[in-house]
């Protein structure tokens, strides 16, 4: 196992992670290595109280925005509009609201109180984005990730309401196509977004694919869906 010194950029290359996915323990969660991680195609995922673990899995779960599978009855749902969609309006909240998610076969939450602190800041460096749905002024579904280059690493996301995660996903993954995204990480498989035509990918294609398109010119700032912009 590697354990990362105080140089930010010093990851081992991510091929030699182990059968788990873990590629080295140690470091930080300071902005400078988190954004040579994801570069790489590297994410910290460990829990309060023990030490950062990096992975970088094989196979590796990602959806091309192309390749976007909307299912009729959501379509439909899509189309009556039941929730207002934001960008980037309540990050925070977002994160908390993934945070306080129970989800199935999962003790307590893999965002602890740094990871939260490093995400906001990243937040704030216009890196990480968040995608809200509310209704009315209460906010029952979102997602957050962070984007570099032509891709979008996907992060976590919650529910308080029918469709409503998913609702925001769709709109998000649809705009991120027009935006010039090529991939979107999801970085583990699930039934849930498999429905929306994600697929795994070896993770030496997945490192190419990135190798190219994390060099490519990041959107960064606050994001805004077409007719959302502030006056």
């Amino acid at each position: 196992m590697h354990f990362l010194g105080a140089d930010p950029q010093a990851f081992p290359p991510a091929e030699n992670a182990n059968e788990d996915g873990i590629l080295a323990v140690g470091g930080d969660l300071s902005p400078m290595r988190l954004i040579a991680a994801y570069q790489r195609g590297i994410f910290p995922w460990y829990s309060e109280g023990l030490p950062i673990l990096w992975h970088c899995p094989d196979p590796r779960f990602v959806l091309v925005p192309e390749r976007l599978h909307v299912p009729k009855s959501l379509k439909k749902r899509q189309k009556a509009a039941p929730y207002r969609l934001t960008l980037d309006t309540a990050f925070e909240q977002v994160i908390d609201g993934c945070a306080g998610t129970k989800r199935p076969g999962q003790r307590g939450t893999w965002i602890t109180r740094d990871m939260r602190r490093a995400y906001v800041e990243l937040h704030d460096l216009g890196i990480a984005h968040s995608c809200e749905a509310w209704r009315g002024d209460e906010l029952v579904g979102g997602l957050y990730g962070v984007s570099l280059g032509r891709v979008f690493y996907g992060e976590s996301m919650f529910a308080r309401a029918d469709d409503a995660s998913k609702l925001a996903f769709v709109t998000l993954v649809e705009w991120l196509r027009t935006w010039g995204v090529a991939l979107i990480d999801c970085q583990q498989e699930t039934e849930h977004l498999a429905r929306f035509g994600a697929e795994p990918w070896p993770r030496a294609e997945f490192l190419e694919a990135v190798g190219t398109l994390s060099k490519l010119p990041t959107k960064r700032g606050k994001w805004h869906f077409p007719g959302d912009e502030p006056a």
